[in-house]
């Protein structure tokens, strides 16, 4: 996840604030990718409402790639968390 500070962004990966969401929330928004049938395009919104509805802003671009990649790896949680921490920023 990104913060936006003055003039320049840091990813959380730095940070030891990095907010781990829910086993029950990831376990939702797997399930619901899976076997939902959306398109990249669609799951990529679909992520990002996920973010926005925790507080992330996230760029469309980096969330559907970042959708591409947990389809091609058939990801697991912990992937899964890493993918959202790379797209999300804090609004």
């Amino acid at each position: 996840m990104k913060v936006r500070t003055e003039r320049k962004e840091t990813t959380m990966a730095s940070d030891s604030r990095i907010e781990k969401f829910q086993m029950a929330e990831l376990a939702g928004l797997r399930t619901e990718l899976l076997q939902s049938g959306m398109d990249s395009w669609q799951a990529a919104e679909l992520v990002t409402t996920f973010l926005s509805g925790r507080g992330y802003g996230a760029d469309p671009a980096m969330v559907r790639e970042a959708v591409v990649r947990l389809e091609a790896n058939a990801c697991n949680f912990e992937c899964m968390q890493r993918e959202l921490e790379g797209v999300a920023y804090v609004m």
